[in-house]
């Protein structure tokens, strides 16, 4: 089951994670670095400095949280839209129908 990590615990990861990186090789041999002292995979460690620097505007490669929360947001009002859409076909069709069949006189 996932964990979920404080703001300050992953603020304080990437601090060192930008501390350490001129210390090592690459970015993999920095991320391991890190994560082994603090108890967080190295993937973890990089899925939150890939998402600082596209919320902080330093990567455009994805939408920053705030424009997916809004993508979301109108996904939901998308679907809702869509089903009152149909409820309203569905209910032109039956009215239709009683519009056309004659009355007994």
């Amino acid at each position: 089951m996932p964990r979920h990590y404080s703001a300050e615990f992953r603020q304080r990861a990437l601090r060192m994670l930008e501390e350490a990186a001129p210390d090592h090789v690459n970015d993999t041999a920095a991320l391991r670095h890190v994560g082994s002292r603090l108890g967080v995979a190295p993937e973890t460690l990089r899925k939150w400095r890939q998402r600082y620097e596209t919320d902080a505007g330093l990567s455009d490669d994805q939408p920053s949280s705030d424009e997916q929360a809004e993508i979301k947001r109108l996904k939901r009002e998308n679907a809702e839209l869509r089903r009152a859409n149909e409820i309203l076909k569905s209910a032109s069709a039956f009215f239709a129908k009683e519009l056309d069949r004659p009355t007994p006189r």
